[in-house]
Protein backbone atom coordinates (compact mmCIF):
# COMPACT_ATOMS: atom_id res chain seq x y z
CA UNK A 1 0.00 0.00 0.00
CA UNK A 2 3.02 2.19 1.59
CA UNK A 3 4.16 1.18 -2.21
CA UNK A 4 1.50 2.34 -4.39
CA UNK A 5 1.19 5.86 -2.75
CA UNK A 6 4.51 6.56 -3.12
CA UNK A 7 4.26 5.51 -7.01
CA UNK A 8 1.11 7.30 -7.50
CA UNK A 9 3.07 10.44 -6.07
CA UNK A 10 5.66 9.98 -8.73
CA UNK A 11 3.22 9.98 -11.38
CA UNK A 12 1.42 12.78 -10.29
CA UNK A 13 4.45 15.06 -11.00
CA UNK A 14 5.18 13.48 -14.21
CA UNK A 15 2.04 14.09 -15.77
CA UNK A 16 2.11 17.48 -13.15
CA UNK A 17 5.12 18.57 -15.66
CA UNK A 18 4.00 16.82 -18.64
CA UNK A 19 0.95 19.28 -18.55
CA UNK A 20 2.25 22.47 -17.55
CA UNK A 21 4.97 22.08 -20.84
CA UNK A 22 2.66 20.96 -23.28
CA UNK A 23 -0.33 24.03 -22.34
CA UNK A 24 2.86 25.90 -22.38
CA UNK A 25 4.28 25.11 -25.73
CA UNK A 26 0.70 25.30 -26.87
CA UNK A 27 0.05 28.93 -25.05
CA UNK A 28 3.02 30.18 -26.71
CA UNK A 29 1.94 29.27 -30.58
CA UNK A 30 0.22 32.06 -30.58
CA UNK A 31 1.80 35.76 -29.87
CA UNK A 32 -0.34 37.64 -27.61
CA UNK A 33 0.49 35.38 -25.17
CA UNK A 34 4.35 35.77 -25.31
CA UNK A 35 4.35 39.15 -23.06
CA UNK A 36 2.30 37.41 -20.27
CA UNK A 37 4.30 34.27 -20.07
CA UNK A 38 7.77 35.95 -20.05
CA UNK A 39 6.53 38.36 -17.10
CA UNK A 40 5.03 34.86 -15.14
CA UNK A 41 8.86 33.18 -15.40
CA UNK A 42 8.26 30.83 -17.94
CA UNK A 43 11.78 30.77 -19.02
CA UNK A 44 12.97 29.76 -15.43
CA UNK A 45 10.42 27.33 -15.35
CA UNK A 46 11.26 25.38 -18.69
CA UNK A 47 14.85 25.35 -18.31
CA UNK A 48 15.32 22.71 -15.59
CA UNK A 49 12.75 20.65 -17.87
CA UNK A 50 15.53 20.17 -20.91
CA UNK A 51 17.30 18.02 -18.38
CA UNK A 52 14.25 16.25 -17.11
CA UNK A 53 14.58 12.27 -17.35
CA UNK A 54 11.42 11.80 -19.63
CA UNK A 55 12.66 12.41 -23.06
CA UNK A 56 8.83 13.67 -24.23
CA UNK A 57 9.12 16.48 -21.73
CA UNK A 58 12.51 17.72 -22.87
CA UNK A 59 11.47 17.67 -26.21
CA UNK A 60 7.86 20.01 -25.48
CA UNK A 61 10.14 22.23 -23.59
CA UNK A 62 12.40 23.15 -26.56
CA UNK A 63 9.65 23.38 -28.50
CA UNK A 64 7.78 26.07 -26.12
CA UNK A 65 11.64 28.26 -25.85
CA UNK A 66 11.77 27.76 -29.55
CA UNK A 67 8.31 29.63 -29.59
CA UNK A 68 8.70 32.41 -27.63
CA UNK A 69 11.87 33.38 -29.02
CA UNK A 70 10.32 33.31 -32.65
CA UNK A 71 7.54 35.55 -31.51
CA UNK A 72 9.84 38.51 -30.08
CA UNK A 73 13.64 39.42 -29.70
CA UNK A 74 13.38 40.77 -26.50
CA UNK A 75 12.89 36.70 -25.42
CA UNK A 76 14.91 35.15 -27.78
CA UNK A 77 18.01 37.66 -25.61
CA UNK A 78 16.35 36.21 -22.74
CA UNK A 79 17.06 32.82 -23.57
CA UNK A 80 20.50 33.81 -24.54
CA UNK A 81 21.18 35.74 -21.21
CA UNK A 82 19.96 32.75 -19.14
CA UNK A 83 22.32 29.78 -20.48
CA UNK A 84 19.96 28.02 -22.24
CA UNK A 85 21.78 27.14 -25.41
CA UNK A 86 24.82 25.18 -24.21
CA UNK A 87 22.32 23.03 -22.03
CA UNK A 88 20.25 22.39 -25.31
CA UNK A 89 23.65 21.75 -27.20
CA UNK A 90 24.94 19.42 -24.79
CA UNK A 91 25.83 15.88 -25.97
CA UNK A 92 23.23 16.56 -29.03
CA UNK A 93 24.51 13.94 -30.90
CA UNK A 94 23.30 11.44 -28.67
CA UNK A 95 20.07 12.88 -28.50
CA UNK A 96 17.03 11.38 -30.35
CA UNK A 97 16.03 12.70 -33.46
CA UNK A 98 12.96 14.62 -32.06
CA UNK A 99 15.02 16.60 -29.46
CA UNK A 100 17.47 17.51 -32.12
CA UNK A 101 14.79 19.22 -34.21
CA UNK A 102 13.09 20.88 -31.24
CA UNK A 103 17.03 22.16 -30.35
CA UNK A 104 17.71 23.31 -33.83
CA UNK A 105 14.30 25.03 -34.00
CA UNK A 106 15.18 27.20 -31.09
CA UNK A 107 18.61 28.17 -32.43
CA UNK A 108 16.81 29.11 -35.80
CA UNK A 109 14.56 30.87 -33.60
CA UNK A 110 17.35 33.08 -31.67
CA UNK A 111 19.50 33.37 -35.33
CA UNK A 112 16.76 34.77 -37.26
CA UNK A 113 16.32 38.42 -35.12
CA UNK A 114 19.95 39.88 -35.88
CA UNK A 115 23.75 39.03 -36.50
CA UNK A 116 24.23 39.83 -33.10
CA UNK A 117 22.13 36.76 -31.70
CA UNK A 118 23.21 34.37 -34.57
CA UNK A 119 26.73 35.79 -33.82
CA UNK A 120 26.19 33.90 -30.07
CA UNK A 121 25.11 30.96 -31.68
CA UNK A 122 27.96 30.52 -34.09
CA UNK A 123 30.34 31.35 -30.62
CA UNK A 124 28.76 28.85 -28.66
CA UNK A 125 28.80 26.05 -30.60
CA UNK A 126 25.58 25.97 -32.37
CA UNK A 127 27.05 25.81 -36.26
CA UNK A 128 28.80 22.78 -35.23
CA UNK A 129 25.85 21.00 -33.71
CA UNK A 130 24.06 21.73 -37.02
CA UNK A 131 26.80 20.17 -38.97
CA UNK A 132 26.47 17.09 -36.80
CA UNK A 133 22.84 17.29 -37.35
CA UNK A 134 23.45 17.58 -41.31
CA UNK A 135 24.91 14.06 -41.17
CA UNK A 136 22.11 12.70 -39.65
CA UNK A 137 20.27 9.63 -40.93
CA UNK A 138 17.05 11.13 -40.50
CA UNK A 139 15.71 13.12 -42.71
CA UNK A 140 13.90 16.05 -40.59
CA UNK A 141 16.84 16.42 -38.37
CA UNK A 142 18.55 17.08 -41.66
CA UNK A 143 15.99 19.68 -42.58
CA UNK A 144 15.91 21.22 -39.31
CA UNK A 145 19.44 21.89 -39.24
CA UNK A 146 20.21 23.34 -43.10
CA UNK A 147 17.20 25.55 -42.13
CA UNK A 148 19.01 26.77 -38.82
CA UNK A 149 22.39 27.14 -40.87
CA UNK A 150 20.63 29.35 -43.40
CA UNK A 151 18.86 31.69 -40.68
CA UNK A 152 23.01 32.46 -39.36
CA UNK A 153 24.88 32.99 -43.13
CA UNK A 154 21.48 35.23 -43.84
CA UNK A 155 22.82 38.28 -42.20
CA UNK A 156 26.03 38.70 -43.59
CA UNK A 157 29.47 37.43 -45.29
CA UNK A 158 31.15 37.03 -41.94
CA UNK A 159 28.47 34.63 -40.72
CA UNK A 160 28.33 32.85 -44.13
CA UNK A 161 31.82 31.95 -44.48
CA UNK A 162 32.16 30.88 -40.49
CA UNK A 163 29.08 28.09 -42.06
CA UNK A 164 31.44 27.25 -44.75
CA UNK A 165 34.63 26.97 -42.49
CA UNK A 166 32.40 24.63 -40.12
CA UNK A 167 32.15 21.92 -43.44
CA UNK A 168 28.28 22.76 -43.59
CA UNK A 169 28.61 23.53 -47.77
CA UNK A 170 29.43 20.19 -49.44
CA UNK A 171 26.52 18.41 -46.92
CA UNK A 172 24.04 20.85 -48.28
CA UNK A 173 24.93 19.67 -51.77
CA UNK A 174 24.51 16.48 -50.51
CA UNK A 175 21.06 17.02 -49.18
CA UNK A 176 20.04 18.21 -52.56
CA UNK A 177 19.87 14.85 -53.67
CA UNK A 178 17.87 13.32 -51.29
CA UNK A 179 14.54 12.49 -52.54
CA UNK A 180 12.24 14.77 -49.92
CA UNK A 181 11.50 17.81 -51.59
CA UNK A 182 11.40 20.16 -48.31
CA UNK A 183 15.14 18.82 -47.55
CA UNK A 184 15.94 20.03 -51.02
CA UNK A 185 14.15 23.58 -50.93
CA UNK A 186 15.42 24.33 -47.40
CA UNK A 187 19.08 23.30 -48.05
CA UNK A 188 18.64 25.28 -51.83
CA UNK A 189 17.64 28.38 -49.62
CA UNK A 190 20.79 27.90 -47.53
CA UNK A 191 22.63 27.37 -50.28
CA UNK A 192 21.22 30.88 -51.31
CA UNK A 193 21.87 32.50 -48.07
CA UNK A 194 25.59 31.76 -48.43
CA UNK A 195 26.57 32.83 -51.80
CA UNK A 196 24.25 35.61 -51.85
CA UNK A 197 26.87 37.63 -50.35
CA UNK A 198 29.83 37.90 -52.15
CA UNK A 199 31.82 35.80 -55.30
CA UNK A 200 34.55 34.58 -53.83
CA UNK A 201 31.19 32.82 -51.44
CA UNK A 202 29.02 32.05 -54.04
CA UNK A 203 32.35 30.19 -56.12
CA UNK A 204 32.68 27.93 -52.92
CA UNK A 205 29.59 27.08 -53.44
CA UNK A 206 30.19 25.87 -57.32
CA UNK A 207 33.46 24.49 -56.11
CA UNK A 208 30.90 22.18 -54.16
CA UNK A 209 29.17 20.94 -57.12
CA UNK A 210 25.62 22.73 -56.05
CA UNK A 211 25.01 24.11 -59.97
CA UNK A 212 24.16 20.76 -61.33
CA UNK A 213 22.03 19.56 -58.86
CA UNK A 214 20.17 22.96 -58.78
CA UNK A 215 19.66 23.05 -62.13
CA UNK A 216 18.20 19.33 -62.09
CA UNK A 217 15.55 20.43 -60.21
CA UNK A 218 13.98 23.44 -62.64
CA UNK A 219 12.04 20.68 -64.58
CA UNK A 220 8.34 19.63 -64.46
CA UNK A 221 6.69 18.00 -61.17
CA UNK A 222 5.17 14.83 -60.58
CA UNK A 223 1.60 15.09 -60.44
CA UNK A 224 1.50 12.79 -57.33
CA UNK A 225 3.66 15.69 -55.67
CA UNK A 226 1.89 18.27 -53.20
CA UNK A 227 2.32 21.16 -55.85
CA UNK A 228 2.60 24.16 -53.23
CA UNK A 229 6.00 22.57 -51.95
CA UNK A 230 7.09 21.80 -55.53
CA UNK A 231 6.23 25.80 -56.15
CA UNK A 232 8.58 26.61 -52.86
CA UNK A 233 11.42 24.40 -54.13
CA UNK A 234 11.32 25.75 -57.60
CA UNK A 235 11.56 29.36 -55.89
CA UNK A 236 14.51 28.53 -53.99
CA UNK A 237 16.21 27.00 -56.49
CA UNK A 238 16.05 29.76 -58.87
CA UNK A 239 16.80 32.24 -56.09
CA UNK A 240 20.32 30.44 -55.47
CA UNK A 241 20.81 30.34 -58.97
CA UNK A 242 20.51 34.07 -58.95
CA UNK A 243 22.65 34.27 -55.92
CA UNK A 244 25.59 32.90 -57.52
CA UNK A 245 25.20 34.26 -61.17
CA UNK A 246 24.76 37.91 -59.99
CA UNK A 247 29.02 38.32 -59.22
CA UNK A 248 30.42 38.23 -61.96
CA UNK A 249 30.69 37.14 -65.40
CA UNK A 250 32.02 33.79 -64.81
CA UNK A 251 29.58 32.54 -62.31
CA UNK A 252 27.14 33.86 -64.66
CA UNK A 253 28.49 31.58 -67.49
CA UNK A 254 28.78 28.39 -65.48
CA UNK A 255 25.13 29.08 -64.79
CA UNK A 256 24.05 29.55 -68.46
CA UNK A 257 26.56 25.79 -69.28
CA UNK A 258 24.44 24.27 -66.73
CA UNK A 259 21.49 24.30 -69.94
CA UNK A 260 18.99 26.13 -67.20
CA UNK A 261 17.77 28.02 -70.08
CA UNK A 262 15.14 28.15 -71.72
CA UNK A 263 13.50 26.36 -68.60
CA UNK A 264 14.10 29.69 -66.53
CA UNK A 265 11.61 31.23 -68.95
CA UNK A 266 9.12 29.14 -69.02
CA UNK A 267 8.77 29.42 -65.15
CA UNK A 268 8.23 33.41 -65.77
CA UNK A 269 4.93 32.41 -66.75
CA UNK A 270 4.48 30.59 -63.65
CA UNK A 271 0.70 30.34 -61.91
CA UNK A 272 3.17 31.15 -58.32
CA UNK A 273 3.91 35.29 -57.90
CA UNK A 274 7.00 34.42 -56.28
CA UNK A 275 8.37 31.91 -58.65
CA UNK A 276 7.79 34.16 -61.89
CA UNK A 277 9.86 36.70 -59.81
CA UNK A 278 12.66 34.38 -59.02
CA UNK A 279 12.72 33.42 -62.56
CA UNK A 280 12.93 36.64 -63.56
CA UNK A 281 15.65 37.93 -61.12
CA UNK A 282 18.07 35.24 -62.63
CA UNK A 283 17.42 35.86 -66.16
CA UNK A 284 18.17 39.92 -64.92
CA UNK A 285 21.39 38.43 -62.94
CA UNK A 286 22.36 36.45 -66.05
CA UNK A 287 22.16 38.82 -68.68
CA UNK A 288 23.11 42.32 -67.24
CA UNK A 289 26.59 41.33 -67.41
CA UNK A 290 27.60 40.86 -71.03
CA UNK A 291 26.46 41.22 -74.82
CA UNK A 292 27.05 37.91 -74.89
CA UNK A 293 24.87 36.43 -72.20
CA UNK A 294 21.98 39.15 -73.28
CA UNK A 295 22.16 37.53 -76.66
CA UNK A 296 22.13 33.95 -75.53
CA UNK A 297 18.74 35.34 -73.41
CA UNK A 298 17.23 36.93 -76.55
CA UNK A 299 18.21 33.57 -78.81
CA UNK A 300 16.03 31.62 -76.21
CA UNK A 301 13.25 33.41 -76.23
CA UNK A 302 13.96 36.42 -73.32
CA UNK A 303 12.59 39.18 -74.80
CA UNK A 304 9.38 37.73 -75.61
CA UNK A 305 8.69 36.06 -71.96
CA UNK A 306 9.80 39.17 -70.40
CA UNK A 307 7.64 41.51 -71.94
CA UNK A 308 4.54 38.68 -71.51
CA UNK A 309 5.54 39.04 -67.80
CA UNK A 310 5.73 42.86 -67.46
CA UNK A 311 2.09 42.44 -69.21
CA UNK A 312 0.21 40.43 -67.01
CA UNK A 313 2.02 40.68 -63.73
CA UNK A 314 0.44 42.69 -61.16
CA UNK A 315 3.43 42.68 -58.99
CA UNK A 316 6.55 42.92 -57.79
CA UNK A 317 7.21 40.62 -60.50
CA UNK A 318 7.63 43.21 -62.96
CA UNK A 319 10.03 45.00 -61.36
CA UNK A 320 13.13 42.65 -62.62
CA UNK A 321 11.39 41.44 -65.80
CA UNK A 322 11.49 45.49 -66.44
CA UNK A 323 15.30 45.62 -65.21
CA UNK A 324 15.84 42.81 -67.70
CA UNK A 325 15.00 44.25 -70.24
CA UNK A 326 16.61 47.44 -69.73
CA UNK A 327 20.61 45.62 -69.38
CA UNK A 328 19.40 44.03 -72.93
CA UNK A 329 18.47 46.71 -74.30
CA UNK A 330 21.65 48.55 -73.07
CA UNK A 331 24.09 46.16 -74.24
CA UNK A 332 23.40 47.40 -78.33
CA UNK A 333 21.12 49.03 -80.58
CA UNK A 334 20.49 45.59 -82.26
CA UNK A 335 19.45 44.66 -78.89
CA UNK A 336 17.13 47.38 -78.27
CA UNK A 337 15.76 47.14 -81.93
CA UNK A 338 14.82 43.43 -80.89
CA UNK A 339 12.98 44.64 -77.77
CA UNK A 340 11.26 47.66 -79.47
CA UNK A 341 10.19 45.01 -82.20
CA UNK A 342 8.74 42.49 -79.62
CA UNK A 343 6.50 45.54 -78.49
CA UNK A 344 8.43 46.35 -75.41
CA UNK A 345 8.09 49.90 -75.24
CA UNK A 346 4.73 49.66 -75.86
CA UNK A 347 4.12 47.65 -72.21
CA UNK A 348 6.61 49.58 -70.65
CA UNK A 349 4.26 52.66 -71.53
CA UNK A 350 1.83 50.82 -69.95
CA UNK A 351 3.21 50.20 -66.68
CA UNK A 352 4.20 54.16 -66.67
CA UNK A 353 0.56 55.07 -67.11
CA UNK A 354 -0.94 52.17 -64.97
CA UNK A 355 1.88 51.91 -62.12
CA UNK A 356 1.68 53.69 -58.88
CA UNK A 357 4.89 52.76 -56.90
CA UNK A 358 7.52 55.21 -57.10
CA UNK A 359 10.34 52.90 -57.57
CA UNK A 360 9.18 50.51 -60.21
CA UNK A 361 8.08 53.62 -62.60
CA UNK A 362 11.93 55.00 -61.89
CA UNK A 363 12.90 51.71 -62.99
CA UNK A 364 10.63 52.03 -66.14
CA UNK A 365 12.05 55.00 -67.18
CA UNK A 366 15.65 54.13 -66.76
CA UNK A 367 14.57 50.47 -68.85
CA UNK A 368 13.20 53.45 -71.33
CA UNK A 369 16.45 55.60 -71.35
CA UNK A 370 18.70 52.05 -71.61
CA UNK A 371 16.27 51.34 -75.34
CA UNK A 372 16.33 55.02 -76.20
CA UNK A 373 19.78 56.32 -75.80
CA UNK A 374 21.52 54.36 -78.92
CA UNK A 375 20.21 56.65 -81.93
CA UNK A 376 17.37 59.24 -82.74
CA UNK A 377 15.58 56.26 -84.47
CA UNK A 378 15.48 54.14 -81.18
CA UNK A 379 14.45 57.60 -79.28
CA UNK A 380 11.13 57.81 -82.13
CA UNK A 381 10.44 54.78 -81.01
CA UNK A 382 9.51 55.93 -77.23
CA UNK A 383 7.67 59.24 -78.90
CA UNK A 384 5.58 57.01 -80.95
CA UNK A 385 4.42 54.92 -77.44
CA UNK A 386 3.61 58.44 -76.53
CA UNK A 387 6.01 57.81 -73.24
CA UNK A 388 6.93 61.52 -73.25
CA UNK A 389 3.55 62.05 -72.00
CA UNK A 390 3.91 60.69 -68.87
CA UNK A 391 7.65 61.40 -68.58
CA UNK A 392 6.12 64.80 -68.23
CA UNK A 393 4.19 63.79 -65.13
CA UNK A 394 7.18 61.58 -63.73
CA UNK A 395 9.95 64.59 -64.74
CA UNK A 396 9.13 67.60 -62.92
CA UNK A 397 8.12 65.82 -59.60
CA UNK A 398 10.93 62.99 -59.39
CA UNK A 399 14.98 63.99 -59.10
CA UNK A 400 15.61 60.50 -59.05
CA UNK A 401 13.47 60.10 -62.26
CA UNK A 402 15.43 63.23 -63.86
CA UNK A 403 18.70 62.08 -62.78
CA UNK A 404 18.16 59.02 -64.44
CA UNK A 405 16.73 59.92 -67.37
CA UNK A 406 20.25 61.88 -68.16
CA UNK A 407 22.81 59.25 -66.78
CA UNK A 408 21.57 56.66 -69.13
CA UNK A 409 20.96 58.81 -72.12
CA UNK A 410 17.47 59.82 -72.66
CA UNK A 411 17.70 63.32 -72.82
CA UNK A 412 20.74 63.23 -75.20
CA UNK A 413 18.79 61.26 -77.69
CA UNK A 414 15.62 63.32 -76.98
CA UNK A 415 17.91 66.77 -78.29
CA UNK A 416 18.98 64.48 -81.18
CA UNK A 417 15.23 63.86 -82.52
CA UNK A 418 13.71 65.44 -85.48
CA UNK A 419 10.56 66.54 -84.95
CA UNK A 420 8.79 69.27 -87.17
CA UNK A 421 7.87 72.72 -86.31
CA UNK A 422 4.68 72.74 -84.77
CA UNK A 423 4.55 69.46 -83.93
CA UNK A 424 2.87 68.34 -80.61
CA UNK A 425 6.07 66.07 -80.72
CA UNK A 426 8.45 69.10 -80.66
CA UNK A 427 6.11 70.16 -78.23
CA UNK A 428 7.18 67.27 -75.92
CA UNK A 429 10.95 68.00 -76.43
CA UNK A 430 10.31 71.36 -75.12
CA UNK A 431 8.69 70.49 -72.13
CA UNK A 432 10.82 68.10 -70.87
CA UNK A 433 13.42 70.41 -71.94
CA UNK A 434 12.39 72.71 -69.43
CA UNK A 435 12.32 69.94 -66.65
CA UNK A 436 16.52 70.34 -66.46
CA UNK A 437 18.78 73.87 -66.25
CA UNK A 438 19.37 75.37 -69.55
CA UNK A 439 23.06 74.45 -69.30
CA UNK A 440 22.57 70.75 -68.93
CA UNK A 441 20.08 70.65 -72.15
CA UNK A 442 22.90 72.53 -74.46
CA UNK A 443 25.50 70.26 -73.33
CA UNK A 444 23.84 67.25 -74.30
CA UNK A 445 22.30 69.39 -77.88
CA UNK A 446 23.62 67.67 -81.28
CA UNK A 447 26.97 69.76 -81.93
CA UNK A 448 27.69 70.95 -78.55
CA UNK A 449 31.45 69.49 -78.73
CA UNK A 450 32.26 71.35 -81.97
CA UNK A 451 30.78 74.21 -80.56
CA UNK A 452 32.78 74.27 -77.39
CA UNK A 453 35.70 74.18 -79.84
CA UNK A 454 34.95 76.65 -81.91
CA UNK A 455 34.38 78.74 -79.29
CA UNK A 456 38.45 77.79 -78.04
CA UNK A 457 39.74 78.39 -81.22
CA UNK A 458 37.89 81.85 -81.31
CA UNK A 459 38.56 82.81 -77.90
CA UNK A 460 41.52 85.89 -77.68
CA UNK A 461 43.63 85.52 -74.37
CA UNK A 462 43.47 88.59 -71.64
CA UNK A 463 46.31 87.41 -69.95
CA UNK A 464 49.53 88.94 -70.09
CA UNK A 465 52.27 87.25 -72.85
CA UNK A 466 54.15 84.57 -70.88
CA UNK A 467 57.44 86.32 -73.18
CA UNK A 468 56.09 90.22 -71.64
CA UNK A 469 56.03 88.10 -67.98
CA UNK A 470 59.88 87.03 -68.85
CA UNK A 471 61.20 90.05 -69.34
CA UNK A 472 59.14 92.33 -67.27
CA UNK A 473 60.40 89.35 -64.12
CA UNK A 474 64.35 90.28 -65.86
CA UNK A 475 64.15 93.82 -65.62
CA UNK A 476 62.97 93.78 -62.02
CA UNK A 477 65.66 91.21 -60.82
CA UNK A 478 68.38 93.60 -62.97
CA UNK A 479 67.27 96.58 -60.94
CA UNK A 480 67.40 94.66 -57.75
CA UNK A 481 70.54 93.52 -58.31
CA UNK A 482 72.08 97.17 -59.11
CA UNK A 483 70.23 98.93 -55.88
CA UNK A 484 72.03 95.83 -53.86
CA UNK A 485 75.51 96.52 -55.68
CA UNK A 486 75.28 101.12 -55.28
CA UNK A 487 74.00 99.82 -51.72
CA UNK A 488 77.36 97.74 -50.73
CA UNK A 489 79.84 100.49 -52.77
CA UNK A 490 77.95 103.05 -50.55
CA UNK A 491 78.51 101.06 -47.21
CA UNK A 492 82.06 99.87 -48.14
Amino acid sequence: MTARVILQVFDQYQKARVSFVQTVADLASRPQNVDCLENAGVLDLLRPLLSDVVPSIQQTAAIALGRLANHDDRVAQAVIRRDIMPQLLRNIDKQNKFFKKAALFVLRAVAKHSPEMASVIVHGGGLEAMVICLEDFDLGVKEAAAWALGYVARHNKSLAQAAIDTGAVPLLVLCLQEPELCLKQISASALCDISKHSEDLAQIVVDAGAVPFLAKAISNPDPKLKINIYYLLQRQVLSALSSIAKHSVELAEIIVEAEVFPDVLVHMAHPDDNVDRAAANLTRDVCKHTLELAQLIVNTGGIGALVELVGTSKSDSRLPAIMALGYIAGHSDQLAIAVIGSKGVVQLAIVLQEETEDHILSITVWALGQIGKHTPEHAKALAVADVFRKLLEILPNDARARRMFVTTGGLKKVQEIQAEPGSMLLEFITIINCCFPEEIVRYYSPGYPDTLLEAVEQYQPKCPSVFTMDQKMSDEFSNSSMSLLHYNEERG
